[in-house]
């Protein structure tokens, strides 16, 4: 309930509020819960399928009860926190869905797991996937930390580049975690475009996501510049999720290969 009624009082903040929870409760979760059931129904033989929908199912339950905590508890920090790090592992896990599902359900992970004879390139992506993860939980927790404002300034935090208090420190190492996990990324995106042996798909979905890094760190700047408008801490957000989803397929895409004769049957 919302104040204690069904319908939530004709206010902007209740009505964003339920909003999200409406999106959670009518689309997102019967969606995940419909995938589970036909998966079950029509694909029991492929595990990659039943696997990835029954673990989706599971954390949409988890994520649902989070909610209701988080709420309960007005917020406490730590498990909005919680909160969003299950939303951000759901998506990862319903990529790999999607993934599994173009190739017909049969999908298996590569016994030399390489790309155009590059036996490094999938574990530097893996890595940066798994560093862009950490990042967006860093940068909650700045946000639950009260130290988003910690720091007015970009690239340095009140004319320094040496926190000098706890929030602008914890501001800061979000900062670093931004540049270093960032530099590991480019890296791993200049190999899989430079790599003329992967698909076209994977050439241009590397410079996509490139690109989307450039703009996610110009809205960060820019968040700072402007003085934390809300809109733009929710872009950077989702701009920080969109680049997650890109390295979760691009990991996956990667480390998995499609069974030929499962490839042809979907096809047909």
């Amino acid at each position: 309930l919302c104040y204690g009624n069904v319908i939530p009082p004709l206010q902007l903040d209740a009505i964003i509020e339920y909003s999200h929870r409406l999106v959670a409760s009518a689309l997102v979760g019967p969606l995940v819960l419909a995938t589970f059931c036909f998966a079950w129904a029509a694909y029991r033989r492929y595990r990659w399928l039943i696997g990835g929908t029954s673990l989706a199912l599971v954390l949409v339950v988890i994520q649902a009860v989070l909610g209701g905590i988080t709420v309960l508890t007005e917020l406490h920090g730590s498990l909005v926190a919680a909160h969003l790090a299950m939303a951000e592992a759901l998506l990862g896990c319903l990529i790999v869905v999607l993934i599994a599902s173009r190739s017909g359900g049969t999908v298996q992970f590569r016994d030399n797991p390489r790309a155009g004879g590059r036996p490094g390139y999938l574990i530097v992506v893996a890595a940066a996937g798994i560093g862009v993860y950490v990042l967006i939980m860093t940068g909650s927790y700045v946000t639950v930390s009260g130290a988003t404002t910690a720091c007015t300034q970009w690239p340095a935090c009140q004319g320094s580049l040496v926190p000098e208090t706890q929030p602008q420190l914890i501001h800061m190492a979000h900062r670093t975690a931004a540049a270093l996990i960032g530099i590991l990324l480019l890296y791993a995106l200049h190999l899989g475009f430079r790599d003329k042996g992967n698909p076209k798909e994977v050439r241009y979905l590397c410079v996509s996501t490139a690109a989307l890094f450039a703009v996610q760190v110009l809205v960060g700047a820019l968040t700072i510049w402007l003085r934390f408008p809300v809109e733009l801490r929710a872009l950077h957000l989702a701009l920080a999720t969109l680049l997650w989803g890109a390295m979760v397929w691009l990991a996956a895409v990667g480390f998995t290969q499609v069974n030929p004769s499962s490839q042809e049957r979907a096809h047909a």
